[in-house]
């Protein structure tokens, strides 16, 4: 595969940009590659810059479930264009998605619309803690939430795979308040509650793990965690930037049917634009400003562009029996994977949910943050080295989740 191109623009990009990249994971050190410079994109496919075709898995690490440049989400694009980019000022659209959002997911009355995932969920903890008077929070080892201050302790994601610990620049005065648990261990849960639940303002979590890999909730593991919270008045906040509106119509709080209090969305709700949401039950969502004390403002929260991506997106993702196939791919590819490796001689798991996988190379179940760093990474670099070759385009990091779109059954 040719990449002369590519090379060149990586040599000028690093002149620039710190790593040549605007988000860590992307500069492929992990996977000793330099990155591709990706030129244009059409359903599942991408083009890069020496004319390289590949089939994308990443779909943008997330938000392309319909492929790309779909038809109906481009024309909506398009239509707002013609009258605007950004007005700073309320709009329609943004009424549109909010009631759409709400309608979804059952434990969202009311969302504020915000730029990105990481502005969710730090936004949902700072309204976390202004609602309850409290300042601790609880998350868990390999858990992502975003760059935020808070949550760069033991995180997944770039993080994990550039093997950061933390971060400098993040006070200690700050993440002191911060306490990180092994993903599926409740009873490490139990033990902080129980000597320190009257100052824990919200446990955040990712529902399903998507950023230490795909690790799956052990069974009652979600549902003891809404029991602890409720029983010591500590919110509890579902991190569902990934998998809202991925894994089902109504997020993963649907298939767990756990109602958390405040949702943290991202991703899929911008149709490929820059966006970000955070929503809950009326009572708590009423103390963010101007009705209530907690401050958080955005210049480009709730733009018409990106709402009317948001809006088209959601849209389809209505259409009966959308998730169900989506699913059933996701599925046939496991199965074609699984095999594959059998006859191989590799051991792997692969784990699957809505149109989310996991893969591991490894012959043990992987259910925390530790479980997957024991993993073959090497593996893995072999792997995905072998596969780009190919044509078929990973998240170059072994910690992040394979996402399929609509057009998966066309790779087979």
């Amino acid at each position: 595969m040719k990449q002369e191109k590519s090379n060149l623009l990586y040599e000028e990009s690093i002149k620039r940009i710190p790593g040549g990249v605007n988000s860590p994971v992307r500069a492929c050190k992990s996977v000793n590659r330099t990155p591709l410079f990706i030129k244009r994109a059409d359903g599942p496919y991408m083009f890069d810059e020496d004319g390289n075709m590949f089939i994308d898995y990443i779909g943008s690490w997330g938000p392309m479930i319909l492929g790309h440049r779909d038809p109906e989400v481009i024309d909506a694009i398009t239509s707002v264009l013609k009258k605007g980019t950004s007005f700073g000022a309320p709009t329609n659209l943004e009424i549109k998605l909010a009631s759409m959002i709400i309608d979804a997911i059952d434990s969202v009355e009311m969302v504020r619309m915000v730029n990105s995932g990481t502005e969710a969920a730090m936004s949902a903890v700072r309204l976390a803690r202004g609602y309850t008077g409290r300042d601790t929070i609880i998350k868990f080892d390999g858990c992502y939430h975003g760059h935020a201050d808070t949550f760069l302790v033991e995180a997944g994601s770039g993080v994990a795979t550039l093997s950061i610990p933390g971060s400098p620049g993040v006070p200690e005065s700050i993440i002191k308040h911060t306490i990180s648990v092994p993903y599926n261990n409740i009873d490490a849960v139990e033990k902080i509650m129980v000597e320190k639940g009257n100052t824990v303002a919200a446990i955040i979590v990712e529902p399903i793990a998507g950023n230490m890999g795909m690790v799956l909730p052990e069974k009652e593991f979600l549902g003891k965690l809404r029991k602890l919270t409720a029983k010591n008045g500590t919110l509890l906040i579902f991190d569902e930037v990934m998998t809202g509106f991925r894994v089902a119509h109504g997020g993963a709080q649907a298939i767990y049917e756990v109602e958390p209090d405040i949702t943290c969305l991202g991703k899929i709700i911008g149709g490929g634009l820059p966006v970000g949401a955070y929503g809950g039950k009326r009572e708590i969502m009423r103390y963010i400003a101007p009705e209530g004390p907690v401050y958080q403002a955005g210049t480009l929260s709730g733009n018409p562009v990106a709402m009317a991506a948001g809006i088209a997106t959601l849209t389809k993702l209505k259409q009966p029996g959308f998730y169900e196939t989506l699913s059933e791919k996701t599925n046939y590819l496991a199965r074609g994977l699984r095999s594959a490796a059998k006859k191989a001689g590799v051991k792997v798991k692969i784990y699957t949910t809505g149109s989310m996988l996991g893969l591991f190379f490894t012959e043990k179940e992987v259910n925390n943050f530790d479980d997957a760093k024991k993993c073959n990474t090497d593996m893995f670099v072999k792997y995905y080295t072998n596969m780009l070759d190919r044509g078929v385009y990973l998240a170059p990091s072994a910690f992040e989740a394979l996402l399929f779109h609509q057009f998966t059954e066309k790779i087979f």
